[in-house]
């Protein structure tokens, strides 16, 4: 599978990063070990997860991902295999959020011990934390790359201005800095990253690894109708996209996929991989045909009248 490098100065990774916010979730744990397998099998060997999944669910309190994982990695032996990212920062429920070096020295070692690992090999921020001065914030962080416990940071959820303030704030100290940017960033979700963010990726050179690269499965085509949503699990994120300029994107999506004997999904994550800046789009898998799509996204080049047919149904809401 084709790798790119993360950052400057950062590794090489696979295209298509493998989303964990679904593991214990959507996804029993015997399904994930299986899935885990197979796509090792696939050459998708980046594992994205954070300390918060899946906390939302009914009787979770966080965590259920990387216990998985974890014992996945007990089981399997496969560690050293697998490109391993988490995050700390989200609530976690009795005063456990942020990114004060108290609590991500805390955090840490809960992951570590949930994952079965002696390392992270991307630990980020899952959200800025204002409250907290950088500098603060970016010691720690080189406290863990110094330890060992961390091989680089990332950073998630933070606008342009600060993400440019902690990667100088790091420059001026001499603390690790951070090599990714995790962005909310899909073809119906195109602002803040192209106008506020891109500018500072490129600068710094950063790794861009979006999330909900398929808009909560609404680019893979599953949702076409009100009814779709009703009994899915994410059914309430995709509401925004119901309308005549969503289902838009999505038929120029079918139009592309049938030229390309493809899927929607994989021509909306190849889209994401020709984007300026990208590294590897996070999508997450339920079951052994959303994997296939997965790989088989990665190895998808779009042509550039493909592109361009993409660009125009995405950007009428933004010129309407």
């Amino acid at each position: 599978m084709e790798k790119r490098q993360l950052g400057a100065g950062g590794p090489e990774v696979p295209v298509i990063s493998l989303g964990g916010n679904v593991y214990g979730w959507t996804l029993a744990e015997a399904d994930a070990f299986r899935q885990f397998d197979a796509a090792l099998d696939f050459g998708l060997n980046f594992i994205d997860t954070a300390d918060v999944y899946s906390r939302w669910a009914p009787g979770h309190t966080g965590g259920e991902s990387e216990t998985i994982i974890g014992k996945w990695f007990a089981k399997s032996g496969r560690r050293k295999d697998v490109f391993l990212a988490t995050k700390v920062g989200m609530d976690l429920g009795e005063a456990r959020k942020g990114l004060k070096p108290e609590y991500i020295r805390q955090a840490v070692e809960a992951s570590l011990r949930r994952l079965r690992t002696d390392h992270i090999d991307l630990y980020q921020a899952h959200k800025d934390d204002e409250e907290t001065p950088l500098a603060e914030t970016l010691g720690a962080f080189d406290d863990l790359v110094k330890a060992g416990k961390v091989r680089y940071i990332g950073a998630s959820n933070y606008s342009g201005a600060r993400l440019a303030e902690a990667l100088e704030t790091s420059r001026k100290n001499g603390l690790a800095s951070y090599v990714s940017l995790q962005p909310h960033y899909n073809l119906v979700e195109r602002e803040p990253f192209e106008t506020e963010l891109l500018p500072v990726v490129q600068k710094y050179q950063l790794g861009v690894i979006p999330y909900f690269s398929l808009a909560a499965g609404f680019l893979s085509g599953k949702y076409r109708s009100q009814q779709d949503t009703e009994k899915a699990a994410r059914g309430a994120m995709v509401q925004k996209y119901l309308n005549d300029w969503g289902f838009g994107v999505v038929a120029a999506l079918d139009e592309v996929a049938q030229a390309t004997g493809s899927t929607p999904a994989r021509v909306a994550l190849a889209w994401l991989i020709a984007q300026p800046g990208i590294t590897a789009p996070i999508a997450s898998a339920t079951n052994d045909k959303q994997l296939n799509d997965l790989a088989e996204a990665a190895k998808l080049k779009l042509d550039r009248e493909s592109i361009e047919n993409l660009n125009e149904a995405s950007l009428k809401k933004v010129t309407a």
